[in-house]
């Protein structure tokens, strides 16, 4: 049986070159970079080299910008909770959007009690926020505005430039989420005027449990991790090595491949959704048709649940996802999908399929040969399925 994995969106196999780069750090430079010795010297030297990888992929004039973390959860924790903490007295008030990641909607739920006031901008049925709410709701409180480049789930790319400059032309500080994004689209933190920038490693086929928070030069924040002043002081803890090094090596090589990999990609996404939408009756597409990741489609079948579709292609060897990898388990429909307006059935029956590297035009082949039997014979035994449809 063929094996195709598209939950890259969960979790994306490590490149091979990541690996040989990372190895030497686990067995021969195990230094620690706080350290006055040869050891430790070396160990400085490959942080401050994935430093300024990191910068160079992100547009960042300054490689002492680049503060790395555990991953996309703690960048965003570092972000949000960093300012506002720096900032409480000055501004109470923070504008994000409804269809955030679970961490930044959850920072915002803790941060409400603290007494900061939250404002939800709501977004359209394609996901996209309006930048004439966002205007409206600032105000002389406002400190902060949170958007996340693009929606892991529905793939919806964000108008990051334009938030940005309304940002700065209000004097408001400007946080992307950019986890699901790195690696697969430009980004460049001065063109876009952004301030806080949150990165995770695996996202661009690097280790696990490593990121990086890019902080512009000037930007008042706190660090909310005491200890040793790793980090510039901002983030404590001794520095993960090998992961780090494995971060900038894949830093590296997707400034390098994105702009190939990526039309690659489109390739596949595209050859999919037609595939589906042309050959499955009452299916559907999430998020904007065109403004979306190169490597995402969120599709939508009706009269049948996701988790069952999951399962039978599973049988089948093909591996997807039912929403955000972060609240998969949870069984409850993605809130990316309410907040674009579904109906809770609706948003049982999607489907995210994530693309990566190792995907190939066979890979989407295999799954059109596949899921139309399986969308049939799970049609066929529920109640909620039209006669007319089994035909």
């Amino acid at each position: 049986m063929q094996k195709v994995y598209m939950d890259n969106g969960a979790g994306m196999p490590l490149d091979y070159r990541v690996f040989e780069v990372m190895k030497p750090y686990f067995l021969e430079n195990y230094g620690n970079p706080s350290s006055s010795h040869s050891f430790g010297n070396n160990a400085k030297v490959a942080l401050a080299t994935s430093r300024e990888r990191i910068a160079q992929l992100v547009g960042a004039e300054k490689s002492r910008d680049i503060i790395f973390t555990s991953g996309g959860t703690e960048s965003n924790n570092m972000a949000i909770k960093g300012v506002a903490f720096r900032n409480k007295g000055k501004g109470n008030h923070i504008i994000t959007t409804a269809i955030e990641h679970i961490s930044v909607i959850n920072i915002c739920k803790y941060l409400q009690k603290q007494g900061f006031e939250i404002t939800y901008i709501p977004v359209d049925k394609q996901g996209l926020v309006d930048l004439g709410k966002i205007k409206e709701a600032i105000n002389d409180k406002t400190f902060l505005i949170s958007v996340m480049y693009a929606n892991g789930a529905i793939g919806t790319i964000q108008p990051i430039s334009e938030i940005g400059k309304l940002a700065q032309d209000n004097n408001v500080l400007f946080h992307v989420d950019a986890v699901a994004a790195i690696g697969k689209v430009p980004i460049n933190v001065k063109e876009e005027n952004i301030d806080l920038l949150s990165l995770s490693s695996n996202d661009m086929n690097g280790p696990k449990g490593v990121g990086a928070l890019y902080i512009k030069k000037g930007t008042k924040t706190q660090p909310i991790i005491q200890g040793g002043g790793q980090e510039n002081g901002l983030r404590s803890g001794s520095e993960n090595i090998p992961g780090i090094v494995g971060m900038g090596k894949s830093a590296e090589i997707a400034q390098t491949e994105m702009e190939s990999e990526s039309k690659r990609l489109i390739g596949l996404r595209d050859k999919l959704i037609t595939g589906v939408l042309d050959n499955i009756s009452h299916s559907f597409l999430n998020g904007h048709p065109k403004k979306r990741l190169p490597n995402n489609a969120n599709l939508r079948f009706s009269y049948i649940e996701g988790e069952s579709l999951i399962l039978g292609l599973d049988m089948h060897g093909i591996q997807v996802s039912s929403g955000s990898a972060c609240t998969s388990k949870t069984l409850q429909p993605s809130h990316e999908l309410l907040a674009i307006g579904l109906a809770h059935e609706e948003a049982h029956g999607s489907l995210v399929f994530t693309m990566g590297k190792q995907n190939t035009q066979e890979d989407v082949n295999y799954i059109l040969e596949v899921i139309p039997d399986v969308v049939k014979r799970l049609r066929a035994l529920s109640p909620l399925t039209p006669k007319e449809i089994l035909r």
